[in-house]
């Protein structure tokens, strides 16, 4: 399915209304224009095709930070079942996932914290533009992240609790604010002995730590 096709299944008028009665927050980015629906369905089809997921058999996603849902909504035009856990900190997120139909958790992600019981268990676990590791600023405008004992915490408790016995845990991060990569030496190490296979801003986990996953998979655990 093409990306103009896809695009042709929203309702852009009300995205604009929703922008209309959401007003951006005072100094927003550009790239936080989510009500563009055109550049937001360009990104997410090749998150899908990144996790071969316009060719794989129908897969239960949960999506960590899910925001206004557009990954959900072509993942599920592909034949996929998924679940969005989000603060309900944006009014346009919430409008934006009850236009597309995207069930969502209200939940917040902290660190050293296990996230709330779901009831069920996913073959796909993402996180897209990455964002519950910074804590707060520092007086020099640097973000505090969680340590790698966080990190370890967190990925312990995806694959223990929210993971199939074949799923995937998918990490995607921005660059740093320097332009530099997430991946410092030591979080490069970290999540190499978690047994993440890295590729390029992203980070992809199995279940089983023992394991090195790929982005391919065509295969589905039930």
């Amino acid at each position: 399915m093409s990306a103009r096709r896809i695009l042709a299944t929203i309702d852009r008028a009300e995205l604009e209304r929703l922008r209309q009665s959401y007003p951006y927050r005072p100094n927003a980015r550009k790239i936080n224009a989510y009500e563009d629906a055109a550049y937001w369905i360009n990104v997410n089809v090749k998150r899908v095709q990144d996790l071969w997921l316009d060719r794989s058999p129908p897969l239960q996603i949960l999506d960590l930070g899910c925001g206004p849902g557009y990954f959900l909504y072509l993942s599920r035009l592909f034949g996929h079942e998924g679940l969005g856990l989000d603060p309900d900190d944006e009014p346009f997120f919430r409008g934006t996932t009850k236009l597309f139909n995207i069930p969502r958790v209200i939940a917040r992600i902290s660190p050293q914290t296990p996230l709330p019981d779901i009831g069920k268990k996913f073959d796909l676990v993402t996180g897209h533009r990455v964002c519950f590791h910074r804590i707060a600023r520092a007086e020099n405008g640097k973000w505090l992240e969680w340590s790698p004992a966080d990190w370890e915490f967190f990925i312990n408790d995806i694959r223990t609790r929210f993971l199939k016995p074949d799923g995937r845990l998918l990490l995607e991060f921005n660059r740093r604010q320097d332009g530099s990569s997430f991946f410092t030496e030591e979080l490069r190490a970290f999540f190499e002995s978690q047994g993440a296979r890295i590729f390029r801003w992203k980070a992809l986990l199995a279940a089983d730590p023992n394991k090195r996953p790929r982005f391919k998979q065509t295969g589905r655990s039930d």
